[in-house]
């Protein structure tokens, strides 16, 4: 044994034959984490605080320190220490964003290599999407900087001044003025990735929302909320939320507004988009909702989905169905009796599907899947979201971290794994070429609310750049 021992070790120091790291690795593997067994399977350093699909890579932020691994085997690529990580661009523009908590300044890493690509010594806090980046950088408390890169530019497209930035506004992504999605049982919140930025951003800064056009760089507003008011910016508009006590009860009323006049388009009144805890009318929270759209429930107690441009009612659920998941362009309803999940398509009245719920129910919706999770059974199905075609279906009771055009990734404490879509289906349809979410009111390439070209900044609904006399909600 002694010589057969030594005989492996000067094989392995010469590069001969090294058996050690596959040994490490099936002993280091633990159970498969679900049925069937996934393309790979890794244990990382630590618990994910969040995991990225960042085109042939996968970025995964823990707590003190960031790692990329090879989407194909899942190796490790690259290890970092760092507080916290976001990822910013598409598939073949990708960078990370990294840097320490309380400490001024981000490096952009090359998700495949590590590489450092740009390095920022000033900024207190970046917001990354898919197709831009942002920093905000101050001088003084009453005087910072917003700049918008691409997220492999070396030169700012455009700089806007904002007299201070809130106390809470540093590290990666901070809150802004807009929606609260929706939380899925066993799905991360940021599965979905980086999404496009959207036309009009909210910054709160002492007490007011500035209002920025994400493509000029312009701020078109500088707003102070009302004693019962809250502001929110969705859709290309300025919402203005009231919720005042009377009778026992809230009033609620949502006022969409001109982000270049400030003249209301639109208004409708009773629906509670839940901004109001439950213990009085003081409105602490966003607006539910995903991108362009709101949720909201109707005076009838009734599930509503609001156009956040417009205000038309683009879906109202039946009595006693919930609503699980929405985006611009689907929502997932459970039924009353809760037997089953139906897909639906919003403004257009229509049930894309249907099949049967497990038992207690999550589901989530993402550009490239829409995700349904249940337990007792443990299940997670990945369903194309436009047909309800299983694209895979998984027994396990990790969660879904991150999903992408060709799987997922699951885990479970510190083991993650790799399921490919299309185990026996076809791939889910790919995103739109401008890599966005058509909205609600598109309905074809000819339209001109349909998806702009990445040249166009006119909106996802060309919000900014319409002439016509503005719809009554």
């Amino acid at each position: 044994m002694l010589v057969g021992l030594v005989t492996v070790v000067v094989l392995a120091a010469t590069g001969v034959w090294n058996p050690f790291p596959g040994l490490w690795d099936w002993v280091n593997r633990s159970q498969p984490i679900s049925e069937p067994d996934v393309v790979w399977q890794q244990r990382v350093g630590g618990t994910p605080k969040s995991v990225t699909i960042a085109g042939e890579t996968v970025v995964v932020e823990q707590r003190t320190r960031v790692e990329a691994r090879s989407l194909a085997t899942g190796t490790q690529l690259w290890e970092r220490k760092a507080d916290w990580a976001a990822v910013a661009g598409g598939d073949r523009d990708a960078v990370v964003a990294v840097g320490k908590l309380l400490v001024k300044g981000y490096e952009l890493l090359d998700p495949a290599t590590g590489v450092v690509r740009r390095r920022d010594d000033d900024a207190v806090a970046v917001w990354t999407y898919r197709n831009l980046l942002l920093d905000a950088r101050c001088t003084e408390a009453t005087d910072c900087t917003l700049s918008a890169w691409d997220p492999r530019g070396t030169t700012p497209l455009w700089t806007a001044f904002l007299p201070g930035v809130s106390t809470g506004l540093f590290a990666d992504n901070p809150q802004l003025l807009g929606t609260r999605r929706l939380t899925a049982l066993r799905v991360d919140d940021g599965a979905a990735g980086p999404e496009r930025v959207p036309p009009l951003l909210g910054f709160p800064v002492d007490g007011r929302v500035h209002v920025v056009d994400t493509a000029t760089g312009r701020v078109v507003q500088n707003v102070e909320p009302g004693r019962d008011e809250r502001l929110a910016v969705v859709g290309g508009r300025m919402l203005r939320i009231t919720a005042v006590s009377a009778d026992g009860s809230c009033r609620y009323a949502i006022s969409g507004r001109d982000p270049a006049t400030g003249q209301e388009v639109w208004r409708r009144a009773g629906v509670n988009v839940r901004t109001a805890d439950s213990a009085g009318c003081a409105q602490r929270e966003d607006p539910q909702g995903a991108r362009n759209v709101l949720v909201g429930v109707a005076p009838d107690g009734r599930e509503a989905v609001l156009d956040g441009y417009d205000g038309r009612l683009l879906l109202v659920d039946a009595e006693g169905e919930k609503l699980l998941a929405v985006d611009d362009r689907y929502a997932l309803v459970r039924s009353a009796d809760k037997r089953t999940i139906t897909g639906r398509e919003l403004g257009a009245d229509r049930v894309r599907w249907t099949r049967p719920a497990g038992g207690k129910p999550g589901a989530a919706l993402t550009p490239y899947a829409a995700v349904v999770a249940a337990e007792k059974p443990n299940r997670l199905t990945a369903l194309d979201p436009r047909t309800g075609r299983e694209l895979v279906v998984l027994r396990t009771s990790a969660n879904v971290l991150a999903v992408g055009p060709n799987g997922m990734i699951i885990g479970e404490g510190r083991e993650i794994g790799y399921v490919r879509f299309g185990a026996g289906a076809a791939v889910p349809p790919a995103p739109p070429p401008d890599g966005g979410v058509p909205g609600p009111g598109d309905t074809g390439p000819g339209d001109t609310g349909g998806v702009p070209t990445d040249g166009d900044n006119c909106g996802p609904k060309r919000e900014l750049c319409r002439t016509e006399a503005p719809k009554d909600g």
